[in-house]
């Protein structure tokens, strides 16, 4: 197994709790698996997986790419994990000849998947026109960044998009950043807007006062909780009208799409998002939602966050959708 580092700027800093990030960091990951090359990517991002010293030294302990993946002792590096079973998958696809999302199990062509755009923090006229100009685009689903703000002022943006856009469906992320109250208060707010969910409207470690927020208008989603939880530990808290799963975070797509099963069983909605991942990595999320069906717009739509790229966007937004790759494995062999 070959593992070459990349670095990957971004066109605007990323802000995390861990602090502002310039660029994605990680590696590729090469495996030959009976004559036939996959290839993975592992990136890594502080506050969601383990951190790039830990990923590396991850991937180097890995000895024999071709057993199970569950056996390489990865679990406490979700991001290696990823590089390691994408490239696998990738290789196994690809000696089947197949696509990689028709190897995963889909009995149909599927073209293209649809993705929801994301509205940062702005004024009420500057989210408007931003989501606006997303609707023209084709957007079918638009995901607003609040908690920055008051309630009240983020309530005045969401309506001021409601107006603008009468018709997309509007979603809201608030990263944790609420208290009780002010969840309650915006949940009863943002019902006005027929706003379909909220993406953790408190801290990851609260799964109670999340489902203290359930059985309203407002639908709510579970984000950072799943990585600090897990799946199982949030559908048995009842926590969650929605689940949001990042395959790198989670440890790779198969994890992805077990996790996204599962909450189905349950009766909770899945959706699969990408942490700004190269164009490796986001193929291979791509490849996982056209795998499930009929799921809702996935945050797939996150390769325009990179200034350069680990190759041509194989997967570039048209009309509010991703196409998805269709020739042998996830993407051609770099």
């Amino acid at each position: 197994m070959n593992v070459e580092p990349f670095s990957l700027p971004l066109s605007n800093p990323l802000t995390t709790a861990q602090g502002s990030i310039d660029s994605r960091d990680g590696f590729l990951v090469r495996l030959e698996l009976d004559g036939t090359v996959g290839v993975g990517e592992a990136t890594p991002l502080a506050g969601w997986t383990e951190s790039l010293e830990a990923c590396e030294t991850a991937l180097k302990r890995v000895e024999s790419p071709e057993a199970a993946i569950d056996d390489l002792e990865l679990d406490d590096a979700p991001a290696a994990r990823h590089g390691v079973s994408l490239a696998l998958l990738d290789a196994r696809s690809r000696a089947a000849g197949e696509p990689l999302y028709a190897y995963l199990g889909t009995d149909s062509r599927v073209d293209s998947v649809p993705v929801n755009a994301t509205i940062g923090d702005g004024s009420p006229t500057e989210t408007a026109a931003a989501a606006d100009a997303a609707v023209e685009a084709g957007y079918p689903a638009l995901k607003l960044k609040v908690g920055a703000r008051s309630v009240a002022a983020d309530a005045s943006r969401l309506a001021a998009v409601r107006e603008r856009c009468p018709d997309v469906e509007l979603r809201a992320d608030a990263n944790g950043g609420w208290n009780r109250r002010e969840a309650e208060r915006a949940f009863a707010a943002f019902a006005d807007d027929d706003v379909s969910f909220v993406e953790q409207p408190r801290p990851a470690t609260d799964l109670e006062g999340c489902r203290s927020l359930r059985g309203g208008a407002v639908g709510v989603a579970i984000d950072e909780g799943v990585v600090e939880h897990g799946i199982e530990a949030v559908l048995d808290a009842d926590a969650a009208d929605v689940v949001v799963i990042k395959p790198m975070a989670i440890g790779g797509i198969d994890r992805a799409l077990e996790a996204a099963l599962r909450a189905r069983s349950a009766g909770v909605e899945p959706i699969l998002t990408t942490t700004i991942d190269g164009s490796v990595a986001r193929a291979g999320a791509v490849h996982a939602v056209a795998s499930l069906p009929s799921l809702r717009p996935c945050g797939l739509a996150t390769g325009d966050r990179l200034r350069s790229d680990l190759s041509p966007d194989l997967a570039a937004v048209s009309g509010g959708s991703l196409p998805v790759p269709q020739g042998k494995g996830n993407i051609p062999p770099l």
